[in-house]
C-alpha cells in the first residue's frame, strides 16, 4: 500500500496550517498511512499520534528561510523513503515537490492556498507555472472563484474543496481586556503582519475615523515583518490610544466574539478562514474584495460588506455607517448562519479522503 507523504517544509501560523492539521489528522484517523515531512520540529504536537513526523533532529531549522527548509525536506524524502509506493500531497513549495515527483515517477496532489494573482504577473511566469502545475495528478483549490481563475489564466482543471471549519472551536470566547468598559466601536482584525494582509489600509481608515470623532478601539492579532512600520505609522498619526498590537495568539478565533466588527484588508487570499469564523460568531464583517475568497464567503456583499483593495476611504465610510446604524450590518451577520453548511467539517474532509483513496 502506498504511504501518503504530506509535504510542507515550513509550518507557520495561519489558515493554511489550520487546514493542514484538520486534513492530516482526519486522514490518519481513517486508516491512511500518513507521514508529515517538514523542517519544523516544534510543530509535532499538533498532529495525531498515528501520524509519522519526519523532520530534522535539530530544532535550529525552525526559524530558517523557506528555501532552506524546502531543500532540507527534499533531502528527507529522498533519504527516508524508498522512492516508490508513496503519494506526495504538497501543501507548500509545490514546484519543488512536483519536480521531485516527476524525477522519481511518483504520484502527486498539490493544494494551492493563495490566489495565483500573488505571483503570476507575466507571460514567462504564466508559462512556467502552467507547465509545472500541469505535471501534478490532482490540483486542489479552496474556492470556486479560485477554480475559475485557474482555468481562465492557466487553462488548468482543478478540484474545489472548501476549507473545513470546526464550529465547536468557537464555543469558547475569550475576553479582550483592551475592550473592557469601552462603549465605542470594538474593531478586530487577525492576520500575519505582511504586505499581503495590508493592515496599513485599516490604519489609514482609522485616521479618518479619528478626524470624524468616531469613538473606536482597534485590536490587531498577528506578528510579521511589517510590525515596526505599522507601529511607526500609528505613532506618527497619533493613533496610539486607539490601536493595540496584540501579537500572535494560538487561539485567535476565540477572541472574535468580543468585538463589534471584524475587518479583513488582504490584497489576495485563498479562502480566509477568519471570515468564516467571524460568521460562526455572528460578528459583522467588512472585507476587501480581494482575489480570492471574501466575495464568495460573503455572497457578493449579501452577508457582509466589501470594499476595493486598498481603498481606505471606502473602508472608513463603511465603519462610520456602522457607527450610525448597526442594524443592516447585524442582519447580514445573522443571515450568514444559513450558508455555513458550505464549510461543513466532515463533508469537506471526506472529499479529501475520497480523492486520496482513489489514488492510493
Amino acid at each position: 500500500m502506498r504511504k501518503l507523504v504530506i509535504y510542507i517544509p515550513s509550518i507557520e501560523s495561519g489558515g493554511v496550517e489550520k487546514n493542514l492539521f484538520y486534513i492530516s489528522n482526519h486522514l490518519a484517523q481513517n486508516n491512511i498511512d500518513v507521514y508529515i515531512v517538514t523542517a519544523n520540529k516544534n510543530k509535532k504536537n499538533f498532529f495525531n499520534d498515528k501520524i509519522k513526523f519526519i523532520c530534522p533532529n535539530s530544532s535550529r531549522w525552525n526559524s530558517s528561510s523557506r528555501i532552506i527548509k524546502t531543500l532540507i525536506c527534499l533531502g528527507l524524502i529522498i533519504t527516508k523513503f524508498p522512492l516508490k509506493n508513496i503519494l506526495i500531497f504538497s501543501f507548500q513549495s509545490n514546484v519543488s515537490a512536483i519536480l521531485l515527483s516527476k524525477l522519481f515517477s511518483l504520484k502527486i496532489i498539490i493544494r494551492l492556498n493563495t490566489s495565483t494573482n500573488k505571483y503570476i504577473n507575466s507571460f514567462i511566469k504564466r508559462f512556467f507555472f502552467k507547465t509545472v502545475y500541469s505535471m501534478s495528478d490532482v490540483i486542489i483549490v479552496n474556492s470556486l472563484e479560485f477554480k475559475k481563475n485557474l482555468k481562465k489564466n492557466l487553462k488548468l482543471n482543478s478540484v474545489q474543496i472548501f476549507n473545513p471549519i470546526k464550529a465547536k472551536n468557537t464555543n469558547k470566547r475569550l475576553k479582550i481586556n483592551y475592550f473592557t468598559n469601552f462603549n465605542g466601536i470594538k474593531i478586530l482584525s487577525i492576520g500575519r503582519l505582511t504586505d499581503q494582509k495590508d493592515q496599513i489600509t485599516i490604519l489609514k481608515s482609522l485616521k479618518i475615523l479619528r478626524k470624524n470623532q468616531i469613538n473606536f478601539k482597534f485590536y490587531l492579532i498577528g506578528t510579521g515583518y511589517k510590525l515596526n512600520s505599522l507601529k511607526q505609522y500609528v505613532k506618527d498619526q497619533q493613533l496610539t490610544a486607539h490601536v493595540k498590537f496584540a501579537g500572535y495568539k494560538s487561539n485567535a478565533q476565540e477572541y472574535i466574539g468580543s468585538s463589534d466588527l471584524f475587518v479583513l484588508s488582504s490584497k489576495y487570499e485563498g479562502l480566509p478562514n477568519v471570515l468564516i469564523e467571524a460568521q460562526l460568531q455572528n460578528v459583522p464583517i467588512i472585507s476587501s474584495n480581494c482575489s480570492t475568497g471574501p466575495k464568495e464567503i460573503l455572497l457578493n456583499g449579501k452577508l457582509g460588506n466589501l470594499f476595493k483593495v486598498g481603498n481606505y476611504t471606502s473602508l472608513s465610510e463603511m465603519i462610520i455607517n456602522f457607527s450610525k446604524d448597526k442594524k443592516n450590518f447585524l442582519d447580514k451577520a445573522k443571515s450568514a448562519k444559513k450558508y455555513l453548511y458550505r464549510f461543513d467539517y466532515k463533508k469537506n474532509l471526506s472529499k479529501y479522503q475520497n480523492i486520496i483513496n482513489k489514488i492510493l
